[in-house]
């Protein structure tokens, strides 16, 4: 909470508000710069971050002419004397556009819109009231984007359909259909447009993780993105699947699911703790052939109604040469927390090395 109430006034304030404000009343000399900036930064104090960008919007309307066409074209024109400066306010534009340009009367002057106020803050959450109002029209735009010259609308054509974007309204759109424009974008130079397919892919790997593991194959097979760059979208299109120990995902990393090593006995040093204490353990690799090694543990908790829950937790990526041993000594903490409830009884440890489970070890709790 304390972040987000820093965050919140770092974009959204009465400097910030003034440059949004100063810009347009450049282009647009009867805008009533000071009341507008007034009345946007008293009311701040009652709203949260997103809901400063759509007050923003809204307090537009009473001081923009009422005419569509005309206000937008001010608020393209203060984008352009903004020479390139980027602010999180300018998200009103795009709201702006959202909430009176989403029909079939102004579709396309719409997307030409998004596609220029992305330039100065990204149109990602305005968007996704046109994919799921304007499916088709959207999605050829969004192909149209991918290939566009500016890296903003190729950062954008991806951004806007990611599956399960931040703060951003769900899509009723089939992710799949999307890799078509992926496809144009991961041999992208701009880091902000990789970052963004490797977080899409992140996004659909929560809901169809073999088909993840099988894009970003075929995209290393086709060598044209640079190796280095490859490599971190691979990473980070793969975390939530690492995580979970994908045997497909940790193979394209290179931790194979197949390698050979022995595991010396699992050791449970603290076989019965109570809630504040540590579980602890130690275990030891040897490897039987030059291998890298993802070395995470599992956690079998009981829970209300005599059902279970498991979660995985990481301690360390090891590369390792034929007949190293690597000693693990381990403590993990419980401790009374607000987002999962403990409960005593038993619990089951289990070693996960390269996705695969292997050997399991015993302990109890006491949460009273």
């Amino acid at each position: 909470m304390a972040d987000n109430y820093v965050l919140k006034d770092e974009l959204f304030n009465r400097e910030t508000v003034s440059e949004l404000a100063s810009s347009i009343k450049k282009v647009y000399e009867d805008f009533e710069c000071d009341v507008y900036i007034e009345e946007c930064v008293s009311g701040f104090d009652s709203r949260e971050l997103k809901e400063r960008m759509t007050f923003m919007a809204e307090k537009l309307e009473d001081f923009l002419p009422s005419d569509y066409l005309l206000a937008t074209d001010i608020m393209l024109k203060a984008c352009q004397v903004t020479k390139g400066k980027e602010s999180f306010v300018y998200g009103a534009f795009s709201e702006y556009v959202e909430k009176h340009g989403c029909n079939e009367k102004y579709l396309d002057h719409s997307l030409i819109m998004l596609g220029e106020y992305t330039k100065v803050f990204s149109a990602e959450f305005a968007i996704r009231a046109f994919i799921n109002d304007f499916p088709e029209q959207s999605f050829k735009q969004m192909l149209e984007w991918s290939l566009s010259d500016d890296f903003n609308q190729r950062r954008l054509s991806s951004e806007g359909m990611r599956p399960k974007l931040p703060w951003g309204k769900a899509i009723d759109f089939d992710p799949l259909k999307a890799v078509s424009v992926l496809d144009n974008l991961y041999d992208d130079k701009e880091r902000y447009v990789t970052r963004s397919v490797a977080n899409h892919l992140n996004d659909l790997s929560k809901i169809e993780p073999d088909v993840v593991v099988s894009i970003l194959s075929r995209w290393q097979d086709s060598v044209k993105q640079e190796k280095k760059e490859m490599d971190y979208i691979i990473s980070h299109s793969t975390r939530t699947l690492v995580k979970k120990g994908h045997i497909g995902a940790l193979d394209l990393l290179g931790y194979k699911h197949d390698a050979k090593f022995e595991i010396d006995d699992l050791r449970v040093l603290t076989p019965s703790i109570h809630i504040g204490q540590s579980l602890e353990f130690e275990f030891e690799i040897r490897a039987l052939e030059d291998m890298k090694a993802m070395i995470d543990y599992q956690i079998d908790y009981p829970m209300a109604g005599g059902k279970r829950s498991s979660k995985v937790f990481k301690i360390k990526k090891a590369n390792l040469k034929k007949y190293d041993h690597l000693k693990i000594h381990k403590k993990h903490p419980f401790k009374v927390m607000t987002t999962k409830k403990l409960y005593t009884g038993d619990y089951t440890l289990t070693l996960q090395i390269n996705g695969k489970l292997y050997t399991k070890g015993y302990f109890s709790m006491e949460v009273n």
